[in-house]
Parts: structure tokens; C-alpha cells; sequence
């Protein structure tokens, strides 16, 4: 993995968004996918990437 931040693509910011996933770190994994998105000039794969990872503050539910 690279150190510079500017070297990094939509696929390193997808493989960060699933291991936030999995680590259960909604909201990092949407950040990390939206970046993705923004980095993808595709606009049907960057919607296909908003859409895998929706916007945590939009679809959280409370718990005790």
C-alpha cells in the first residue's frame, strides 16, 4: 500500500470500505465509498458504489 494518499484508486478505497464493513465501521465505509465513487469516471459503477454503501446516518437505528 502506498503512503501517499494521491496514489491511491477507487479500488484501494473500495478494499478500505469493505474492511470497515466488516469491521462494523459503517459510516468509514461509506466515506471510503463515496471517495471511490468519486474517483470512478464511470457514473453507472459509481452509482452501483453508492448504492452497496449507503449513507449509515440515513438508515441508523437507535439501540439501547
Amino acid at each position: 500500500m502506498t503512503c501517499d494518499p494521491a496514489d491511491l484508486t477507487a479500488a484501494d478505497y473500495l478494499d478500505g470500505a469493505r474492511e470497515m464493513t466488516a469491521a462494523d465501521r459503517p459510516y468509514l465505509a461509506h466515506l471510503l465509498a463515496e471517495e471511490a465513487a468519486q474517483r470512478t469516471t464511470d457514473p453507472a459503477t459509481a452509482a452501483g458504489i453508492r448504492a452497496s454503501f449507503s449513507d449509515p446516518t440515513t438508515t441508523r437505528e437507535e439501540r439501547n
